[in-house]
């Protein structure tokens, strides 16, 4: 009688479900012979986002319910991550620079009051922009960038991001100055300096070695510096999302790109010479048009990885894009 009264007051235990692979450990109360869930956490659908937003390069492995769940009164180890892609290996010290600009961000997180208030007024305009560019991407560019990454090697690719980002020395180099980040100035000065001359042009990153890195500046960084608000969050076809400050602010850097207005004029400016002639307009627009397409088909071949599976492991892939990007940019202003 006294084992059967202990027996009815032992308390519910707790299991332990190991996922066949690529899941993670949930825990399940067994009692009355109820069956353990088979519902993936919420979390871990967000992880399989933040991986294609925030800039881990590695392939994510998919989520997967356990068709045969094992039983254990200890817990277990959670499985070790699955190994660094090709890619990456590639990559080895080349792409250490581009780190910093592929910070990882949580659309889902909570605000803790530091991120950008989520003003979206233009939504429906916003989502409508959203698919356009999505349907441009699948059936359009990431095509073309599955040919091209076929066809130029890894380290050619990061070359390639490289040279443009060196290019785009002026605009940071003034923000820099704009906000009276000397340092940061001397860094962007260091930078263009040592990789235009042993980089090769800029296609090595030589000065990420010799630890000459800052955070990037411009425009609508300087402006949010001096205290103007983001404003409207807004989506525009072909462009990259923006708040209405920083679009303006996207608009101001194309001005102070001397290459727009010395090289490649698209900006004249009389008595100011230039490389190809102004009145030779469909030859500047033509070079510059290649040179946009060659530099969005190199970015998006090199996050071919990134964004494998993402819209299938997000419920909202329109709020998640804002969202990190609201986070993204209020964190550059802070910097």
């Amino acid at each position: 009688m006294i084992s059967e009264m202990r027996y009815q007051q032992v308390e519910r235990k707790t299991v332990w479900l190991m996922p066949d692979q690529g899941g993670s450990l949930r825990r399940a109360d067994m009692n009355c012979g109820a069956k353990p869930s088979r519902t993936v956490a919420p979390w871990a659908l967000s992880v399989s986002m933040l991986i294609a937003i925030a800039g881990c390069s590695s392939i994510p492995v998919p989520i997967q319910p356990a068709d045969s769940p094992v039983l254990s009164t200890t817990p277990r180890t959670a499985p070790e991550p699955a190994p660094a892609s090709p890619r990456e290996d590639a990559a080895g010290g080349m792409a250490s620079a581009s780190s910093d600009r592929d910070e990882f961000f949580d659309p889902f997180a909570k605000s803790d009051g530091l991120a950008a208030d989520e003003y979206d007024p233009w939504e429906p305009f916003n989502s409508t922009m959203f698919e356009f560019n999505r349907k441009m991407d699948r059936f359009v560019l990431k095509p073309v960038a599955q040919g091209y990454n076929f066809i130029m090697p890894d380290a050619a690719q990061i070359g390639v991001s490289n040279f443009f980002y060196n290019l785009r020395f002026v605009p940071r180099f003034v923000n820099n100055v704009f906000q009276g980040k000397i340092t940061g100035a001397g860094m962007e000065m260091g930078r263009f300096l040592v990789n235009s001359t042993l980089g090769v042009a800029g296609f090595l990153d030589v000065a990420a070695h010799m630890d000459l890195q800052t955070p990037e500046e411009d425009t609508g960084q300087t402006l949010g510096f001096y205290g103007v608000a983001p404003g409207p969050y807004l989506v525009l076809p072909l462009l990259p999302p923006f708040s209405l400050r920083d679009g303006f602010g996207y608009t101001v850097d194309l001005f102070l790109d001397p290459i727009n207005w010395l090289v490649l004029p698209l900006i004249e400016v009389n008595g100011v010479p230039s490389v190809i002639a102004h009145k030779n307009r469909t030859t500047t627009s033509m070079v510059q048009l290649g040179r946009r397409v060659g530099e969005v088909t190199n970015d998006r071949s090199l996050n071919l990885e990134k964004f494998q599976g993402v819209e299938e492991a997000t419920l909202d892939l329109y709020v998640a894009v804002r969202n990190a990007y609201l986070q993204k940019r209020a964190k550059a202003v802070r910097e």
